[in-house]
Protein backbone atom coordinates (compact mmCIF):
# COMPACT_ATOMS: atom_id res chain seq x y z
CA UNK A 1 0.00 0.00 0.00
CA UNK A 2 1.19 3.49 -0.81
CA UNK A 3 1.89 5.98 1.89
CA UNK A 4 -1.04 8.20 2.81
CA UNK A 5 -0.63 11.87 2.08
CA UNK A 6 0.54 13.90 5.03
CA UNK A 7 -1.80 16.81 5.65
CA UNK A 8 -0.44 20.26 6.26
CA UNK A 9 -0.93 21.61 9.76
CA UNK A 10 -2.82 24.87 10.40
CA UNK A 11 0.47 26.67 11.05
CA UNK A 12 1.96 25.41 7.78
CA UNK A 13 -1.13 26.44 5.82
CA UNK A 14 -0.95 29.96 7.29
CA UNK A 15 2.73 30.54 6.48
CA UNK A 16 2.48 28.99 3.00
CA UNK A 17 -0.69 30.98 2.26
CA UNK A 18 1.03 34.26 3.11
CA UNK A 19 4.12 33.28 1.08
CA UNK A 20 2.01 32.41 -1.99
CA UNK A 21 0.12 35.73 -1.89
CA UNK A 22 3.39 37.65 -1.48
CA UNK A 23 4.96 36.00 -4.53
CA UNK A 24 1.83 36.49 -6.66
CA UNK A 25 1.73 40.16 -5.64
CA UNK A 26 5.40 40.61 -6.51
CA UNK A 27 4.90 39.20 -10.03
CA UNK A 28 1.83 41.41 -10.61
CA UNK A 29 3.76 44.49 -9.49
CA UNK A 30 6.54 43.62 -11.96
CA UNK A 31 4.13 44.10 -14.87
CA UNK A 32 4.87 47.29 -16.87
CA UNK A 33 1.24 48.41 -16.36
CA UNK A 34 1.93 48.62 -12.60
CA UNK A 35 4.57 51.36 -12.82
CA UNK A 36 4.10 54.91 -14.10
CA UNK A 37 7.30 54.61 -16.14
CA UNK A 38 5.76 51.68 -18.07
CA UNK A 39 8.83 49.55 -17.41
CA UNK A 40 9.42 46.40 -15.36
CA UNK A 41 10.18 47.20 -11.73
CA UNK A 42 13.10 45.10 -10.36
CA UNK A 43 11.95 41.88 -8.68
CA UNK A 44 13.51 42.67 -5.29
CA UNK A 45 11.68 46.04 -5.18
CA UNK A 46 8.41 44.28 -6.04
CA UNK A 47 9.04 41.49 -3.52
CA UNK A 48 9.78 44.06 -0.81
CA UNK A 49 6.62 46.07 -1.65
CA UNK A 50 4.43 42.96 -1.84
CA UNK A 51 5.79 41.62 1.47
CA UNK A 52 5.25 45.01 3.10
CA UNK A 53 1.65 45.13 1.81
CA UNK A 54 0.65 41.56 2.69
CA UNK A 55 2.36 41.84 6.08
CA UNK A 56 0.58 45.22 6.52
CA UNK A 57 3.85 46.95 7.29
CA UNK A 58 4.18 50.07 5.13
CA UNK A 59 7.95 50.16 4.64
CA UNK A 60 8.61 51.06 1.00
CA UNK A 61 11.54 51.31 -1.38
CA UNK A 62 9.46 53.22 -3.97
CA UNK A 63 7.08 56.09 -3.17
CA UNK A 64 3.62 54.52 -3.58
CA UNK A 65 2.03 57.67 -5.05
CA UNK A 66 4.89 58.50 -7.42
CA UNK A 67 6.08 55.11 -8.70
CA UNK A 68 2.92 53.00 -9.01
CA UNK A 69 -0.03 53.52 -11.38
CA UNK A 70 -3.63 53.19 -10.20
CA UNK A 71 -3.40 49.54 -11.30
CA UNK A 72 -0.28 49.05 -9.19
CA UNK A 73 -1.86 50.86 -6.25
CA UNK A 74 -4.96 48.66 -6.59
CA UNK A 75 -2.78 45.53 -6.42
CA UNK A 76 -1.10 46.94 -3.29
CA UNK A 77 -4.50 47.74 -1.75
CA UNK A 78 -5.78 44.21 -2.43
CA UNK A 79 -2.63 42.77 -0.87
CA UNK A 80 -3.14 45.02 2.18
CA UNK A 81 -6.76 43.87 2.51
CA UNK A 82 -5.81 40.20 2.23
CA UNK A 83 -2.96 40.66 4.70
CA UNK A 84 -5.10 42.61 7.16
CA UNK A 85 -7.98 40.14 7.10
CA UNK A 86 -5.64 37.17 6.97
CA UNK A 87 -5.14 34.77 4.08
CA UNK A 88 -7.18 32.05 5.79
CA UNK A 89 -10.06 34.45 6.53
CA UNK A 90 -10.15 35.46 2.87
CA UNK A 91 -10.11 31.81 1.75
CA UNK A 92 -12.97 30.94 4.12
CA UNK A 93 -14.91 34.02 2.95
CA UNK A 94 -14.57 32.91 -0.68
CA UNK A 95 -15.74 29.41 0.25
CA UNK A 96 -18.74 30.86 2.11
CA UNK A 97 -19.63 33.15 -0.83
CA UNK A 98 -19.53 30.19 -3.24
CA UNK A 99 -22.04 28.32 -1.07
CA UNK A 100 -19.68 25.44 -0.29
CA UNK A 101 -19.56 23.77 3.11
CA UNK A 102 -16.71 24.78 5.43
CA UNK A 103 -14.74 21.67 6.36
CA UNK A 104 -13.58 20.88 9.90
CA UNK A 105 -9.97 21.41 8.77
CA UNK A 106 -10.85 24.88 7.47
CA UNK A 107 -12.63 25.69 10.72
CA UNK A 108 -9.62 24.56 12.76
CA UNK A 109 -7.22 26.58 10.58
CA UNK A 110 -9.50 29.62 10.88
CA UNK A 111 -9.48 29.21 14.65
CA UNK A 112 -5.67 29.35 14.70
CA UNK A 113 -5.55 32.25 12.23
CA UNK A 114 -7.71 34.58 14.33
CA UNK A 115 -6.71 33.20 17.75
CA UNK A 116 -10.28 32.12 18.52
CA UNK A 117 -10.75 30.16 21.78
CA UNK A 118 -12.87 27.41 20.17
CA UNK A 119 -13.90 25.97 16.82
CA UNK A 120 -17.62 26.13 17.59
CA UNK A 121 -19.34 29.10 15.95
CA UNK A 122 -16.27 29.98 13.87
CA UNK A 123 -18.21 30.29 10.58
CA UNK A 124 -20.75 32.66 12.12
CA UNK A 125 -17.87 34.62 13.69
CA UNK A 126 -16.18 34.87 10.27
CA UNK A 127 -19.36 36.42 8.88
CA UNK A 128 -19.34 38.92 11.76
CA UNK A 129 -15.70 39.82 10.94
CA UNK A 130 -16.42 40.35 7.23
CA UNK A 131 -19.45 42.58 7.87
CA UNK A 132 -17.51 44.60 10.44
CA UNK A 133 -14.57 45.16 8.08
CA UNK A 134 -16.80 46.37 5.22
CA UNK A 135 -18.82 48.73 7.44
CA UNK A 136 -15.82 50.27 9.21
CA UNK A 137 -13.73 50.76 6.07
CA UNK A 138 -16.67 52.32 4.20
CA UNK A 139 -17.38 54.68 7.10
CA UNK A 140 -13.73 55.73 7.21
CA UNK A 141 -13.70 56.42 3.46
CA UNK A 142 -16.95 58.42 3.61
CA UNK A 143 -15.70 60.61 6.48
CA UNK A 144 -12.34 61.39 4.81
CA UNK A 145 -13.73 61.81 1.27
CA UNK A 146 -14.70 65.53 1.55
CA UNK A 147 -11.18 66.48 2.66
CA UNK A 148 -9.39 64.56 -0.09
CA UNK A 149 -11.94 65.55 -2.78
CA UNK A 150 -11.45 69.20 -1.89
CA UNK A 151 -7.66 68.83 -2.27
CA UNK A 152 -7.44 66.44 -5.25
CA UNK A 153 -10.76 66.54 -7.12
CA UNK A 154 -13.62 64.03 -7.06
CA UNK A 155 -12.12 60.94 -8.74
CA UNK A 156 -8.66 61.04 -7.20
CA UNK A 157 -9.99 62.26 -3.85
CA UNK A 158 -12.47 59.38 -3.63
CA UNK A 159 -9.75 56.85 -4.49
CA UNK A 160 -7.47 58.37 -1.83
CA UNK A 161 -10.18 58.17 0.83
CA UNK A 162 -10.81 54.47 0.06
CA UNK A 163 -7.09 53.65 -0.08
CA UNK A 164 -6.24 55.37 3.20
CA UNK A 165 -9.27 53.95 5.01
CA UNK A 166 -8.31 50.38 4.11
CA UNK A 167 -4.63 51.05 4.80
CA UNK A 168 -5.38 52.55 8.23
CA UNK A 169 -7.87 49.90 9.33
CA UNK A 170 -5.50 47.13 8.23
CA UNK A 171 -2.70 48.91 10.13
CA UNK A 172 -0.64 49.01 6.92
CA UNK A 173 0.56 52.62 6.76
CA UNK A 174 0.77 52.83 2.95
CA UNK A 175 -0.21 56.26 1.61
CA UNK A 176 -0.74 57.73 -1.86
CA UNK A 177 -0.45 61.44 -0.98
CA UNK A 178 1.46 63.17 -3.79
CA UNK A 179 2.39 66.61 -2.44
CA UNK A 180 5.71 66.95 -4.24
CA UNK A 181 7.77 65.54 -1.35
CA UNK A 182 8.81 61.86 -1.49
CA UNK A 183 7.87 59.58 1.42
CA UNK A 184 5.99 62.43 3.12
CA UNK A 185 3.13 60.25 4.42
CA UNK A 186 0.34 62.41 5.94
CA UNK A 187 2.52 65.34 7.04
CA UNK A 188 0.39 67.71 4.97
CA UNK A 189 -2.56 66.90 7.26
CA UNK A 190 -0.77 67.33 10.60
CA UNK A 191 -3.39 69.77 11.96
CA UNK A 192 -6.45 68.44 10.13
CA UNK A 193 -8.88 67.06 12.78
CA UNK A 194 -10.96 65.00 10.31
CA UNK A 195 -8.01 63.07 8.90
CA UNK A 196 -6.32 62.72 12.30
CA UNK A 197 -9.39 61.46 14.18
CA UNK A 198 -10.49 59.10 11.40
CA UNK A 199 -7.06 57.53 10.85
CA UNK A 200 -6.46 57.22 14.61
CA UNK A 201 -9.81 55.48 15.20
CA UNK A 202 -9.33 53.14 12.23
CA UNK A 203 -5.88 52.15 13.51
CA UNK A 204 -7.16 51.52 17.05
CA UNK A 205 -10.25 49.57 15.94
CA UNK A 206 -8.21 47.42 13.55
CA UNK A 207 -5.59 46.77 16.23
CA UNK A 208 -7.99 45.71 19.01
CA UNK A 209 -8.72 42.34 17.43
CA UNK A 210 -11.85 40.64 16.17
CA UNK A 211 -12.56 38.84 19.47
CA UNK A 212 -12.49 42.15 21.36
CA UNK A 213 -14.95 43.58 18.79
CA UNK A 214 -17.35 40.74 19.52
CA UNK A 215 -17.14 41.34 23.26
CA UNK A 216 -17.88 45.05 22.81
CA UNK A 217 -20.66 44.34 20.30
CA UNK A 218 -22.27 41.66 22.48
CA UNK A 219 -21.93 43.26 25.91
CA UNK A 220 -21.85 46.97 25.13
CA UNK A 221 -20.76 49.02 28.15
CA UNK A 222 -21.11 46.08 30.57
CA UNK A 223 -17.33 45.70 30.89
CA UNK A 224 -17.61 43.14 33.71
CA UNK A 225 -19.06 40.67 31.21
CA UNK A 226 -16.05 40.93 28.90
CA UNK A 227 -13.58 38.08 28.70
CA UNK A 228 -10.35 38.65 30.62
CA UNK A 229 -8.41 38.95 27.35
CA UNK A 230 -10.63 41.78 26.10
CA UNK A 231 -10.24 43.65 29.40
CA UNK A 232 -6.45 43.29 29.21
CA UNK A 233 -6.34 44.45 25.58
CA UNK A 234 -8.54 47.50 26.19
CA UNK A 235 -6.79 48.61 29.38
CA UNK A 236 -3.24 48.10 28.10
CA UNK A 237 -4.12 49.80 24.79
CA UNK A 238 -5.41 52.82 26.69
CA UNK A 239 -2.20 52.99 28.74
CA UNK A 240 0.01 52.62 25.68
CA UNK A 241 -1.81 55.54 24.06
CA UNK A 242 -2.08 57.94 27.01
CA UNK A 243 1.47 57.64 28.42
CA UNK A 244 3.35 58.15 25.09
CA UNK A 245 0.94 60.99 24.13
CA UNK A 246 1.83 62.87 27.33
CA UNK A 247 5.56 62.26 26.73
CA UNK A 248 5.45 63.41 23.10
CA UNK A 249 3.37 66.50 24.01
CA UNK A 250 5.76 67.75 26.70
CA UNK A 251 9.16 66.55 25.48
CA UNK A 252 9.15 66.07 21.69
CA UNK A 253 6.73 68.50 20.02
CA UNK A 254 6.75 71.46 22.47
CA UNK A 255 7.95 73.85 19.75
CA UNK A 256 5.00 73.24 17.40
CA UNK A 257 1.77 75.27 17.15
CA UNK A 258 -0.81 73.96 19.65
CA UNK A 259 -3.08 72.21 17.10
CA UNK A 260 -0.16 70.33 15.49
CA UNK A 261 1.28 69.60 18.93
CA UNK A 262 -1.92 68.02 20.25
CA UNK A 263 -2.80 66.02 17.13
CA UNK A 264 0.84 65.10 16.44
CA UNK A 265 1.39 63.77 19.98
CA UNK A 266 -1.75 61.63 19.89
CA UNK A 267 -1.13 60.44 16.33
CA UNK A 268 2.48 59.53 17.08
CA UNK A 269 1.38 57.51 20.14
CA UNK A 270 -1.19 55.52 18.13
CA UNK A 271 0.53 54.95 14.79
CA UNK A 272 3.47 52.80 16.00
CA UNK A 273 0.96 50.05 16.91
CA UNK A 274 1.17 49.16 14.06
CA UNK A 275 0.13 51.47 11.25
CA UNK A 276 3.15 53.41 10.03
CA UNK A 277 1.61 56.71 8.99
CA UNK A 278 3.26 59.86 10.28
CA UNK A 279 2.14 63.49 10.38
CA UNK A 280 5.36 64.97 11.81
CA UNK A 281 9.07 64.71 10.97
CA UNK A 282 10.33 61.56 12.70
CA UNK A 283 13.98 62.53 12.20
CA UNK A 284 13.39 65.65 14.33
CA UNK A 285 12.58 63.49 17.37
CA UNK A 286 15.22 62.86 20.03
CA UNK A 287 16.82 59.41 20.36
CA UNK A 288 14.69 58.88 23.47
CA UNK A 289 11.53 59.54 21.44
CA UNK A 290 12.73 57.26 18.68
CA UNK A 291 13.51 54.47 21.16
CA UNK A 292 10.09 54.83 22.79
CA UNK A 293 8.53 54.60 19.33
CA UNK A 294 10.63 51.48 18.62
CA UNK A 295 9.35 49.81 21.79
CA UNK A 296 5.74 50.64 20.88
CA UNK A 297 6.36 49.14 17.41
CA UNK A 298 7.70 45.92 18.92
CA UNK A 299 4.68 45.58 21.25
CA UNK A 300 2.17 46.01 18.40
CA UNK A 301 -1.57 45.30 18.60
CA UNK A 302 -3.88 42.54 19.83
CA UNK A 303 -3.92 38.86 18.79
CA UNK A 304 -6.34 38.09 15.98
CA UNK A 305 -6.24 41.69 14.76
CA UNK A 306 -4.96 43.47 11.66
CA UNK A 307 -1.91 44.59 13.65
CA UNK A 308 1.46 42.88 14.06
CA UNK A 309 4.14 42.98 16.75
CA UNK A 310 4.71 40.62 19.68
CA UNK A 311 1.13 41.56 20.73
CA UNK A 312 -0.26 43.52 23.66
CA UNK A 313 -1.17 40.32 25.52
CA UNK A 314 2.43 39.04 25.37
CA UNK A 315 3.68 42.31 26.84
CA UNK A 316 0.94 42.26 29.50
CA UNK A 317 1.64 38.65 30.52
CA UNK A 318 5.37 39.32 30.92
CA UNK A 319 4.62 42.41 33.00
CA UNK A 320 2.13 40.50 35.16
CA UNK A 321 4.60 37.67 35.80
CA UNK A 322 7.27 40.21 36.83
CA UNK A 323 4.79 41.83 39.25
CA UNK A 324 3.95 38.40 40.69
CA UNK A 325 7.66 37.81 41.41
CA UNK A 326 8.01 41.24 43.01
CA UNK A 327 4.99 40.58 45.23
CA UNK A 328 5.99 36.94 45.87
CA UNK A 329 2.75 35.63 44.40
CA UNK A 330 2.42 32.15 42.87
CA UNK A 331 0.99 33.26 39.50
CA UNK A 332 0.58 36.27 37.30
CA UNK A 333 -3.00 37.49 37.25
CA UNK A 334 -5.48 39.86 35.59
CA UNK A 335 -8.88 40.96 36.88
CA UNK A 336 -9.11 38.18 39.47
CA UNK A 337 -8.00 35.44 37.06
CA UNK A 338 -4.63 33.68 37.14
CA UNK A 339 -2.54 33.04 34.02
CA UNK A 340 -1.78 29.40 33.17
CA UNK A 341 1.82 28.15 32.79
CA UNK A 342 1.40 27.34 29.06
CA UNK A 343 0.51 30.96 28.31
CA UNK A 344 3.51 32.22 30.30
CA UNK A 345 5.89 29.90 28.40
CA UNK A 346 4.46 31.00 25.05
CA UNK A 347 4.71 34.66 26.02
CA UNK A 348 8.32 34.28 27.16
CA UNK A 349 9.22 32.52 23.90
CA UNK A 350 7.59 35.18 21.72
CA UNK A 351 9.14 37.99 23.80
CA UNK A 352 12.64 36.51 23.47
CA UNK A 353 12.18 35.91 19.72
CA UNK A 354 11.07 39.45 18.96
CA UNK A 355 13.71 41.16 21.09
CA UNK A 356 16.46 38.95 19.63
CA UNK A 357 15.39 39.42 15.99
CA UNK A 358 14.91 43.17 16.55
CA UNK A 359 18.44 43.59 17.96
CA UNK A 360 20.19 41.17 15.59
CA UNK A 361 18.45 42.64 12.54
CA UNK A 362 19.27 46.22 13.51
CA UNK A 363 22.92 45.42 14.29
CA UNK A 364 23.34 43.43 11.06
CA UNK A 365 21.95 46.29 8.92
CA UNK A 366 24.10 48.82 10.79
CA UNK A 367 27.24 46.76 10.11
CA UNK A 368 26.35 46.03 6.47
CA UNK A 369 25.41 49.60 5.57
CA UNK A 370 27.77 51.47 7.94
CA UNK A 371 24.83 53.45 9.35
CA UNK A 372 23.98 54.72 12.84
CA UNK A 373 22.79 51.83 15.05
CA UNK A 374 19.76 53.77 16.36
CA UNK A 375 18.50 54.39 12.81
CA UNK A 376 18.88 50.72 11.92
CA UNK A 377 17.21 49.52 15.12
CA UNK A 378 14.29 51.83 14.29
CA UNK A 379 13.84 50.24 10.84
CA UNK A 380 14.30 46.77 12.37
CA UNK A 381 11.58 47.44 14.96
CA UNK A 382 9.33 48.82 12.23
CA UNK A 383 9.74 45.62 10.18
CA UNK A 384 9.38 43.20 13.12
CA UNK A 385 6.31 45.05 14.37
CA UNK A 386 4.92 45.32 10.79
CA UNK A 387 4.59 49.07 11.31
CA UNK A 388 6.16 50.95 8.41
CA UNK A 389 7.52 54.02 10.17
CA UNK A 390 10.92 54.92 8.76
CA UNK A 391 13.73 57.38 9.32
CA UNK A 392 14.26 57.38 5.56
CA UNK A 393 17.06 54.82 5.21
CA UNK A 394 15.04 51.89 3.77
CA UNK A 395 15.05 53.04 0.08
CA UNK A 396 18.86 53.33 0.18
CA UNK A 397 19.59 49.92 1.69
CA UNK A 398 21.47 47.18 -0.17
CA UNK A 399 19.86 43.91 -1.22
CA UNK A 400 21.06 41.91 1.82
CA UNK A 401 19.63 44.47 4.25
CA UNK A 402 16.36 44.51 2.29
CA UNK A 403 16.14 40.72 2.55
CA UNK A 404 16.65 41.02 6.34
CA UNK A 405 13.71 43.45 6.53
CA UNK A 406 11.60 41.19 4.27
CA UNK A 407 12.25 38.23 6.61
CA UNK A 408 11.42 40.36 9.66
CA UNK A 409 8.15 41.61 8.12
CA UNK A 410 7.13 38.05 7.25
CA UNK A 411 7.93 36.67 10.72
CA UNK A 412 6.22 39.66 12.33
CA UNK A 413 2.99 39.07 10.41
CA UNK A 414 2.61 35.28 10.48
CA UNK A 415 3.73 35.18 14.10
CA UNK A 416 6.80 33.71 15.75
CA UNK A 417 5.03 30.74 17.32
CA UNK A 418 3.18 29.95 14.09
CA UNK A 419 6.50 29.80 12.25
CA UNK A 420 8.08 27.61 14.94
CA UNK A 421 5.13 25.19 15.05
CA UNK A 422 5.13 24.98 11.25
CA UNK A 423 8.82 24.25 10.81
CA UNK A 424 9.84 22.22 13.88
CA UNK A 425 8.48 18.69 14.39
CA UNK A 426 6.38 18.17 17.51
CA UNK A 427 8.00 16.03 20.20
CA UNK A 428 5.95 13.30 21.80
CA UNK A 429 4.87 13.89 25.36
CA UNK A 430 5.93 11.11 27.69
CA UNK A 431 5.03 10.43 31.30
CA UNK A 432 8.69 10.37 32.37
CA UNK A 433 10.26 13.58 33.65
CA UNK A 434 13.90 14.59 34.01
CA UNK A 435 15.41 15.03 37.48
CA UNK A 436 14.87 18.53 38.93
CA UNK A 437 17.79 20.77 39.84
CA UNK A 438 17.59 24.47 40.64
CA UNK A 439 19.49 27.19 38.81
CA UNK A 440 19.99 30.69 40.18
CA UNK A 441 18.72 33.65 38.15
CA UNK A 442 18.77 37.41 38.71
Amino acid sequence: MGKSKKRLSSSQMIILGFAAVILLGAFLLMLPVSSKSGTVTPFLDCLFTSTSAVCVTGLVVQDTAVHWTVFGQTIILLLIQIGGMGVITVAVAITMASGKKISLMQRSTMQDAISAPQVGGIVRFTGFILKGIVIIELLGAVIMAPVFIQDYGFGEGLWMSIFHSVSAFCNAGFDIVDDGVLYNSLMGYAADPVINVTIILLIIIGGLGFLTWRDVYTNGLHVKRYRMQSKVILSVTAGLIVIPTVYFFFFEFAQLPMAQRIWGSLFQAVTPRTAGFNTLDLNAMSETGQMLTSLLMIIGGAPGSTAGGMKITTFAVMFSVAMAVFQRRQNGQFFGRRIDDETIKNAATVFLMYITLFLVGGMAISKLEDLMLMDCLYESASAMGTVGLSLGITPELGWVSRLILIAQMYIGRVGGLTLIFATLPATRNTQSRLPLEKISVG
